[in-house]
């Protein structure tokens, strides 16, 4: 019972996802290759990266913004607050602080399929 609600929850995300405009046309929402980081330096919000933090760096969302953030492999969400810019390699959208990264389940692969949604 529980394979399938996954199931269902994973086609209901690859679903919603399929719909919306890319990341690079609305930054809003969208869907493409995640990734985490762990360093400990400076962001481009001027605060210090903490990996035990449910933080994210998005290209162009405001500094702040909380983004709604879905695994597309097992439907796990998570809800991190955009503190950094990045990231800067083609097909990835978000980069994810580790123990957001842990929280959806991506940790041991470093990479992931998602799909996020701006939240407030």
């Amino acid at each position: 019972m529980k394979k399938i609600r996954r199931s269902i929850i994973v086609a209901a995300t690859i679903a919603a996802c399929s719909s919306m405009i890319p990341a690079e046309g609305f930054a809003a929402n969208g869907c493409g290759g995640a990734s985490w980081y762990a360093l400990r330096s400076k962001t481009a919000s001027g605060e210090r990266m903490n990996p035990a933090i449910l933080t994210a760096a998005h290209r162009s969302l405001a500094f702040g913004t909380k983004v709604k953030v879905t695994n597309r492999n097992n439907g796990r969400t998570v809800v991190v607050r955009i503190n950094d810019r990045g990231p800067f390699i083609r097909g990835r959208v978000i980069d994810l602080s580790r123990a957001a990264a842990q929280n959806i389940g991506m940790v041991s692969s470093g990479t992931a399929k998602v799909c996020y949604q701006v939240i407030s």
